[in-house]
């Protein structure tokens, strides 16, 4: 990438309060508010799940949501179990489900220079023709791939006969 001309002296122009970059650290700004949008793609919704399935403690899963839902990012819905009081789901909203090209795109680059061997999830399309990945184009007005029209899959090895 390179900047335009009137853009390269960095020192006459600051983008940091307004970077896009830093205000959606600050939204995300920890490994469990994180992990909580990866959860909510993997289609889990209930506290006590998020708690298991992240490994932190639910103080820290109840900030991170906190700070979810006030970003506009998740939002709570009120679900009853039979013969229990009412509790909350949480699902993202269309502002969350934006974050799929970000998700995706850390997932495959860790798939490329952190596993050892095999990735450990195939992210395909729901009828399973085509792998589903990130990839910059100049192609804005392009086709896209919705969460609900992907299908996770466990990576097996091929087994050669």
């Amino acid at each position: 990438m390179e900047f335009e001309s009137r853009l390269r002296d960095r020192t006459r122009w600051a983008a940091g309060d307004r970077c896009s970059v830093a205000r959606l650290l600050d939204v995300l700004s920890t490994k469990t508010a994180f992990l909580a949008v990866r959860e909510c793609f993997y289609g889990t919704t209930r506290f006590e799940d998020f708690v298991e399935r992240i490994g932190a403690s639910a103080p820290a899963v109840s900030r991170a949501l906190k700070q979810l839902e006030m970003a506009g990012i998740i939002a709570r819905v009120p679900y009853r179990d039979s013969g229990q009081r009412v509790r909350h789901e949480y699902r993202l909203t269309p502002a969350g489900e934006d974050l799929l090209p970000v998700l995706l795109a850390l997932i495959q680059w860790g798939d490329k220079y952190l596993q050892d061997g095999a990735p450990p999830l195939n992210f395909v399309t729901a009828d399973a023709q085509h792998k589903v990945g990130v990839r910059v184009t100049d192609d804005l007005d392009g086709p896209s791939t919705d969460s609900d029209d992907i299908q996770i899959r466990l990576n097996t090895p091929s087994r050669r006969s």
